[in-house]
């Protein structure tokens, strides 16, 4: 029995190689016999296809091919080479994708072979749908393909290159895996196809797309689709066709003649344009989008913080339908999940830069709002394009600044297109201002936002070629600030010194037209003066023949090469900080200095014990810090700070009893002398005090026993020598109390009956002594 089931399933093998081997012989007979004739072709199942594909183009509801398909599809299963450009919508995915899965089929590809087709996109989305289509087509075949953009693991890429028949991958992607990937081997490509391929062709990609050609076979085939075709001899070269089959695009004359982008307009598209001032755009905006909440509308700016801040707001206004932002700076897996949402939704705007505006196929698009000037023409017609795909409606509106309208409108009628003006009714606009300011008060993120794309749109205006189009003096950059909810028009730094650059070269070449103005003045005086008398002594060599050309250039070859000047370097305090750190230098250290310029040390702040001068050495070589070290360190030092706190007490007790003494002596004299030794003794002290830190400044307080001599005959002896003798008590009790173990060396107390001279008068000298020290107090 396993022997009769190993024979008949040997059998149906060899018959299903059979039928194969047969329908591939007869596939290449028809691509033979197939005459390049179009028109008979009605469906799909009039092009010599295999049943595999059949099979998934009618379940995919694939049932007639658009014109395109129809005149590339044969072609392309002939292995020639193709250049084909056709209105945004109209199915040119289908119109490679399928002579690539039959190429692969007639050629019997397997996994193991490698990679037979590569499918360069210039935008990660088109590479994604691209994709999705392959899936839904080439359900039934056996071949594999893999998705390699930017974003994505490149790990997990890494590990399947060498299983992957069929590539679709975007230019940068493509160019890590040839230079770092060993699995990646790109010799056996037999396909290849450039969607968009304008885009993928210009300045932009050129020198990626350069390095990816370098790798492929010379012998391959190549299929260019795009929109807006380039039929430039230089790039045509860069991809080696040879007798390529110019499909919609005409032939070069006509293209040179620019006939071709209206062409590339859907029929059905309503191309409408509006001229709007530069502060008023986003009142626009939200109006529009009020009066528009049942449509599916895309909204086209000119750079991501743009799209990121405009969303940001519109969100928190809320206007009542859903909201989506697509732009380059978000993550892959985020913006594939958009591009799902907005092609499922039916009501939703899409805020978007132009990374959606290349072969993404929208369904159902009622209104594409290019609210930032396009760049040209070709960018205009992929923006507007996104909307009437499929023969279905859709309309256009084109917001244009009034600086821009004239050469705007312009270079689309020099291109056949034509755009019909629309004026805006007042009555409809509603300006979200007030709340915006209001929110970015609030929000400080959201107003960093706002400031990101103001400056954002300024250099984008500023970047733009076509100065004709794009004059950034007409902006009223103030009034665009406060549009925006801004109170404060940011700084664009660039453009600052953009300009601070065009002035001075406008001051060099006032400059230089005065000095040839001048030179060319002193050599007419200079000719006057050789035609007078004095011919003598003022005379003109070689005024009235041509200098030769060898005698020119032997002279231009003395002089030295120029010298280029450079650029100085920007200080910053990053480099600023480097170079004090390089030269050592200590910053913040005072230094005193006598009058002969001796540096006075003031021995409070330096260290005293050997420890300590050690721990600051062993500081210096390590850089770090010892903490048991510096503890005894510190402990050290507080035995020298005790004594030097001994000394000070002593010294202060020391100037008690001399004011002490000297008041004795005055109250004995009662004389004028004892008065002015007292104010000696006083200011003596003063400078004292001033050089001692820890003493207390007393001088302010007036003299006692001055005050109470002026009491008269009432007041007794006794009590006025008890209150002079408790001051002078209660001053050296407070000096007592700083230090218990110098008591010893304080004064006795007087004598209770000792009784000193009251006078009943103060004298004209005392009076005047005790009113400047009070108001000295006072001060």
């Amino acid at each position: 029995m396993k022997q009769k089931r190993a024979r008949e399933h040997h059998k149906s093998q060899k018959s299903s190689k059979n039928i194969l081997d047969e329908e591939i012989q007869q596939l290449k007979s028809e691509y033979e016999e197939v005459s390049c004739a179009h028109e008979n072709v009605k469906c799909f199942a009039d092009l010599p296809l295999c049943q595999k594909t059949l099979k998934a183009l009618a379940e995919a509801k694939y049932v007639r091919p658009t014109e395109i398909q129809r005149e590339s599809i044969l072609p392309a299963l002939q292995g020639k080479d193709i250049l084909a450009a056709a209105i945004t919508g109209s199915g040119k995915t289908l119109a490679f994708l399928i002579p690539v899965l039959e190429h692969l089929y007639v050629s019997k590809w397997s996994r193991l072979d490698g990679v037979a087709a590569i499918i360069i996109s210039p935008t990660r989305e088109l590479a994604y749908q691209i994709f999705e289509t392959l899936k839904r087509v080439g359900k039934y075949h056996d071949f594999s393909a893999g998705l390699i953009i930017g974003g994505k693991n490149l790990k997990f890429e890494r590990k399947r290159m060498d299983q992957c028949n069929i590539l679709i991958c975007t230019p940068g992607r493509l160019l890590q895996h040839m230079d770092e990937n060993p699995l990646f081997d790109a010799t056996t490509m037999e396909v290849l196809v450039l969607d968009e391929a304008d885009r993928c062709l210009d300045m932009g990609f050129e020198k990626t797309l350069n390095a990816i050609i370098e790798n492929f076979p010379p012998t391959r085939q190549t299929l260019l689709f795009s929109a807006t075709q380039t039929n430039s001899v230089k790039d045509l070269a860069r991809l080696n066709l040879q007798q390529a089959v110019h499909i919609g695009c005409g032939k070069p004359e006509e293209y040179k003649l620019k006939k071709l982008p209206a062409q590339m307009v859907p029929e059905l598209l309503q191309q409408n344009y509006v001229v709007v001032a530069l502060e008023d755009k986003i009142t626009m905006l939200w109006s529009f989008i009020k009066n528009h909440l049942k449509q599916k509308i895309i909204v086209f700016l000119a750079s991501c913080k743009q799209v990121k801040y405009i969303y940001e707001v519109f969100c928190k206004l809320r206007p009542g339908i859903s909201l989506l932002a697509l732009y380059g700076t978000l993550h892959q897996d985020r913006r594939i999940a958009i591009y799902n949402d907005f092609v499922k939704k039916s009501n939703v705007v899409l805020f978007a830069t132009d990374i959606a505006s290349r072969g993404l196929d929208f369904p159902s698009i009622n209104w594409v709002i290019q609210l930032d000037c396009p760049e040209d023409v070709t960018q205009y017609i992929h923006r507007a394009g996104r909307s009437a795909r499929n023969k279905s409606r859709g309309e256009s509106l084109l917001v244009l600044l009034p600086s821009e309208e004239e050469a705007m409108v312009a270079e689309l009628e020099r291109q056949f297109i034509t755009i019909r003006k629309i004026l805006i009714d007042p009555k409809k606009l509603f300006s979200p201002r007030a709340k915006i300011e209001a929110f970015l008060a609030q929000n400080p993120e959201l107003k960093a936002s706002a400031q990101r794309a103001f400056v954002a749109y300024i250099k984008s205006i500023f970047l733009m070629k076509n100065k004709k189009i794009f004059n950034i003096k007409a902006l009223d950059m103030e009034a665009y600030a406060k549009s925006l909810g801004l109170i404060l028009t940011p700084r664009v730094r660039f453009l600052e010194r953009f300009l601070k650059k065009q002035n001075n070269k406008e001051v060099e070449n006032l400059t230089d037209k005065k000095e040839t103005q001048q030179n060319s003045s002193n050599f007419k005086v200079f000719h006057n003066d050789s035609e007078s008398d004095d011919e003598e002594l003022l005379t003109l060599k070689r005024a009235d023949h041509a200098i030769e050309d060898g005698a020119a250039s032997s002279e231009e070859e003395d002089l030295p090469a120029p010298v280029l000047r450079k650029k100085d370097k920007l200080l910053t305090k990053a480099s600023l900080a480097k170079k004090a750190l390089k030269k050592k230098l200590q910053i913040n250290e005072k230094r005193i200095f006598d009058d002969e310029g001796n540096e006075i040390v003031d021995h409070r702040k330096q260290l005293q014990s050997a420890l300590a001068k050690e721990y600051d050495d062993k500081l210096k070589v390590s850089g770090g810090i010892d903490i048991e070290m510096a503890k005894e360190m510190l402990q050290e030092e507080d035995k020298y700070d005790k004594q030097r706190f001994r000394e000070l007490v002593k010294r202060r007790h020391k100037k008690l009893k001399e004011k002490l003494k000297s008041a004795e002596a005055r109250d004995r004299n009662g004389s004028e002398e004892g008065e002015e030794n007292n104010s000696s003794s006083r200011e003596e002290e003063e400078e004292e005090d001033d050089d001692d830190d820890t003493s207390v400044d007393l001088s302010w307080l007036p003299d006692p026993k001055k005050i109470y001599k002026g009491q008269g005959a009432n007041s007794s002896p006794d009590t006025d020598e008890e209150k002079i003798e408790s001051e002078n008590n209660s001053r050296k009790g407070s000096n007592s109390s700083i230090a218990d173990d110098e008591s010893e060396d304080t004064e006795p107390e007087e004598p209770a009956n000792k009784k000193s001279k009251v006078t009943s008068k103060l004298s004209l000298n005392d009076a005047e002594v005790i009113a400047a020290q009070l108001l000295a107090y006072t001060n």
